[in-house]
């Protein structure tokens, strides 16, 4: 019995890791940094609206296809030998230099270029060598939620944004898979991006204490719509896998340090609009912790 459950287990296993949609995203360049130590991830939600049918598309107020696909999240996170990982939010307005493109908003390195562009453009911005990447679009994202039963996360604010499809009270509640895509977003709160991002990181982490508690896990109903939609929805790199996944939702299940790139303020430029420019020694302190794969201090995280 206890050989057919493996054979079992085994071969789900390597079923999943085949459904993934793997890309070449972590592309070797010239003058690519070295290995820094600690594990890198690089999170990234699009606004690809790939396999969803127009009833779908309605349904999640996605706007129909917009051209070359663009960022909505960006998102790096830094599982250290030991201590407590760190979840960094990236505003995709970043003003920051796009390798062979000048300088730009960091969200035009992955129009301009894909994934490949955009992991060098944060590897150079942020002096952190990417070990991983995942990318989800709209339908996948939603689709997780749902397939966990939703999930509890507490609006600080009310949230009316017909362009994200989204309506709702301040206060804890649960919130569907559309819900929770219009809340991660909209910009229609007092501090836009810079909200936007607490949302993000704060939906993160409902989402994967959802995904990895007894609830879910003792629940095959649950469990196997959950494995099997992520699995089918995110674009990894070619070295990526399913246990790396694992891996990474286990590392944020616990302690977990939320944070932004320190801002140095906004400014309007010409061809780019108005963009959002980091604090340039706090974030050189900010990411050089990182980069020594020690805690970032105290003084230089941003708190919800």
């Amino acid at each position: 019995m206890l050989l057919i459950v493996l054979v079992v287990l085994g071969g789900s296993v390597f079923y999943l890791d085949r459904s993934l949609t793997r890309i070449d995203a972590l592309s070797d360049y010239a003058g690519r940094i070295g290995d820094t130590p600690g594990t890198n991830w690089l999170l990234v939600g699009s606004d690809s609206r790939a396999g969803l049918t127009p009833e779908q598309e309605q349904q999640l107020s996605t706007g129909g296809e917009v051209g070359n696909g663009r960022t909505d999240t960006i998102i790096v996170v830094h599982i250290p030998k030991s201590g407590a990982t760190t979840m960094v939010s990236i505003p995709r307005d970043s003003y920051v230099p796009i390798p062979g493109n000048g300088k730009d908003k960091i969200n035009a390195a992955f129009a301009i270029g894909g994934a490949p562009l955009l992991v060098q453009t944060v590897e150079g911005a942020t002096g952190l060598r990417m070990d991983h990447y995942a990318e989800i679009g709209f339908g996948g994202f939603a689709g997780m939620v749902d397939a966990v039963g939703g999930v509890n996360l507490c609006v600080p604010y009310p949230i009316d944004d017909p362009l994200a499809g989204v309506n709702l009270q301040p206060g804890c509640q649960d919130l569907t898979g559309s819900q929770a895509l219009g809340f991660v977003r909209s910009r229609a709160t007092p501090l836009a991006d810079l909200d936007r991002m607490n949302n993000q990181r704060a939906f993160m982490a409902a989402l994967l204490k959802k995904a990895t508690g007894l609830g879910t896990m003792l629940n095959p109903f649950r469990l196997w719509p959950l494995v099997t939609k992520t699995a089918g929805s995110l674009q990894v790199d070619q070295g990526d896998h399913l246990w790396n996944l694992a891996g990474l939702a286990w590392a944020m299940r616990g302690d977990l340090v939320t944070t932004t790139v320190p801002v140095g303020g906004f400014e309007d430029v010409d061809g780019s609009g108005n963009v959002l420019l980091w604090d340039r020694d706090k974030a050189t302190r900010f990411f050089g912790a990182l980069a020594d794969d020690k805690p970032i201090p105290q003084d230089l995280l941003t708190t919800n």
